[in-house]
């Protein structure tokens, strides 16, 4: 199933896109997309059997925004440095254990929503990333399979960086990674059993239509089972907390000086197969 979220921000209503391509409301069913209807077998099993009947009311999608697909996250959790060849294009080292660093719920937005440059920002980067949504409660598990079944779906992400917060102004890297609008969600989350093989999808992004990341999640130095299993052993993994589980190579960071930096008035579009399309325009923060 391809499950989204549509409507003003904090009025979005539980929607569904069927095989159709049509846009099917799930407010008569369920109250929203969240933890709790993740973690609930029987209402996704009605969600189903409605969708196969075709019972559910069509919306008109028109002018109509999708907002990010998973309302009420309660962690984001993201991987750095966890694809091969950004790795290299950085001149990083290739980690020995997966580099875990928080974002905070309240940077994400809809996939196409205004993307904000913070103030000062001279290096605002782009990062097109797989994230992965929690469908059960994970604690210390111990195979890739408990890992894999603990997955309720996926979605396209960007994690939106400052280079200059992150890197050079002390601290951690939270400094550049938890600006106002840094995590743009969706459009869909697309549920684990559409997904038979998290490592072969392939991610683009593109800067004012200039091609500037084409990469595959079998790049990734951690795959998605290894990501989920490592991550429990440090922190409990809830219904509807979501991964990022890093980016490829193409971002502004690992190109030569003068190095391309997001500015207001940019246009980035991302993409991942299967999960669908974003666009945000930047503007000043």
């Amino acid at each position: 199933m391809k499950l989204l979220r549509v409507g003003t921000v904090g009025a979005e209503r539980p929607a569904l896109l069927d095989e159709s391509g049509a846009l099917r409301d799930l407010s008569g069913l369920v109250p929203d997309v969240d933890g709790a209807l993740l973690a609930d077998d029987a209402a996704l099993a009605r969600v189903r059997e409605a969708a196969s009947a075709g019972t559910l009311p069509v919306l008109e999608a028109s002018g109509l925004r999708t907002g990010a697909p998973v309302a009420r996250i309660g962690k984001v959790v993201c991987i750095g440095l966890n694809y091969h060849d950004h790795a290299r294009e950085t001149g990083a080292p290739v980690p020995e254990e997966p580099i875990i660093f928080m974002k905070a719920p309240d940077t994400v937005v809809g996939p196409d929503d205004t993307v904000l440059v913070p103030r000062g920002s001279r290096k605002t980067d782009w990062e097109v990333e797989l994230a992965v949504v929690i469908g059960r409660t994970a604690r210390y598990l111990e195979t890739d399979e408990e890992a894999l079944a603990s997955v309720a779906g996926y979605a396209v992400a960007h994690d939106v960086s400052e280079r200059e917060f992150q890197i050079e102004r002390g601290g951690q890297w939270d400094k550049g990674k938890n600006c106002e609008t840094f995590n743009p969600l969706g459009p869909w989350l697309v549920t684990a059993d559409e997904i038979p093989d998290p490592q072969a999808l392939t991610l683009r992004l593109w800067v004012n239509g200039e091609p500037k990341q084409d990469g595959t999640t079998a790049e990734q130095i951690f795959p998605v089972a290894e990501v989920v299993r490592y991550v429990s052993q440090f922190m409990t993994l809830y219904p509807g907390d979501v991964i990022n589980t890093g980016t490829p190579a193409g971002v502004a960071m690992g190109q030569p000086e003068p190095k391309p930096y997001l500015r207001p008035g940019d246009v980035v579009e991302l993409e991942i197969e299967g999960l669908g399309r974003q666009r945000q325009e930047l503007k000043q923060g």
